[in-house]
């Protein structure tokens, strides 16, 4: 979810869902500790609970950035393992790091051992010519030795050599099952699943035997999605929150942002799917499109698309 889920898509996301756990975009080690972290980990309080996801293989990093995500007010810090991009690779962090077990176990220990708040792993069932299941069974316990618990598991393979991080989303099969397996067989760890899930009934038949259920894509293309979800998992009484509420909440904080010197279409960008499947959705996906980038576009221009939304919406119920 790099260049995705940042600090106004989060507060977006918020506004949907109050208790659904929402992480980071990957941030490497090297930002973290020289580059300007509040607009790399900064957030808004009200994203809690909120992760942040690090992207690094050194032990002593990882533990120093693990130390001021917890000084910045983080409840939980993750370890990406899973990320297949080149430019990720290069680095030797992400999903290459799979063929590493014995070196993430040493940064995961170094990072439990820096900080309080909960420690966790992000990873994929394998990668490259690795058998699935050995490699997914034999990584995660080795990581566990550490006293690791959580693990999030993106249920496909990642192919660092021969498909595009665009391809890693979508050709290697879904083994789902695996990642069941490894609940069965390791029924102590926290293990949630990640990878081609888009409702929340799917969701709820992974919630039958699994611990949690991550959205990525599915949550930010269509993020109405998480409407329902408080209710449905976090015992809420609160009816779904509609899609003209979600625009009400965020005109203050377009409002404030705007006046700070942000850019409009540096949040909106992450709103063009509110209206996903809707009558309007184009009209409100071009309008915010072609006016959030004019000097000085602030709130008007969303409620503008929202009033194209409104008409057309009307005309479709005539």
């Amino acid at each position: 979810m790099m260049e995705w889920t940042d600090r106004h898509c989060r507060f977006f996301l918020r506004q949907i869902s109050r208790h659904c756990l929402l992480y980071t975009e990957m941030v490497t080690t090297g930002a973290v500790i020289h580059g300007d972290r509040d607009r790399l980990i900064g957030f808004d309080p009200a994203e809690h609970p909120v992760a942040l996801q690090l992207g690094g293989s050194d032990p002593k990093a990882l533990a120093a950035c693990a130390r001021i995500a917890e000084s910045w007010g983080y409840d939980e810090v993750n370890l990406n393992v899973g990320c297949p991009s080149d430019r990720v690779q290069s680095g030797r962090f992400g999903a290459c790091l799979m063929a590493e077990p014995d070196l993430v176990a040493r940064c995961i220990g170094a990072m439990r051992d820096a900080v309080s708040i909960p420690v966790t792993v992000k990873s994929r069932i394998g990668i490259d010519d690795q058998e699935e299941w050995p490699a997914l069974k034999g990584f995660v316990d080795t990581v566990a030795e550490t006293g690791a618990t959580r693990f999030i598991v993106h249920a496909r393979k990642a192919i660092l050599s021969g498909l595009s991080p665009k391809e890693n989303r979508d050709i290697p099969p879904l083994r789902y099952d695996l990642v069941r397996r490894l609940k069965a067989e390791r029924p102590d760890l926290t293990v949630v699943i990640n990878g081609g899930i888009t409702t929340l009934d799917a969701a709820e038949g992974h919630l039958a035997v699994l611990d949690g259920v991550m959205l990525g894509r599915a949550g930010y293309q269509n993020p109405h999605v998480l409407a329902d979800v408080d209710r449905r998992f976090f015992g809420g009484a609160a009816p779904p929150v509609t899609r003209d509420q979600v625009v009400a909440r965020m005109l203050p904080y377009i409002e404030r942002e705007t006046v700070r010197g942000v850019p409009l279409k540096a949040i909106t960008r992450h709103m063009l799917g509110l209206f996903q499947g809707m009558p309007g959705a184009k009209s409100w996906r071009r309008h915010l499109s072609e006016n959030a980038h004019r000097p000085g576009a602030g709130p008007e221009v969303v409620e503008t698309a929202l009033a194209l939304v409104r008409r057309q919406a009307t005309a479709a119920a005539a």
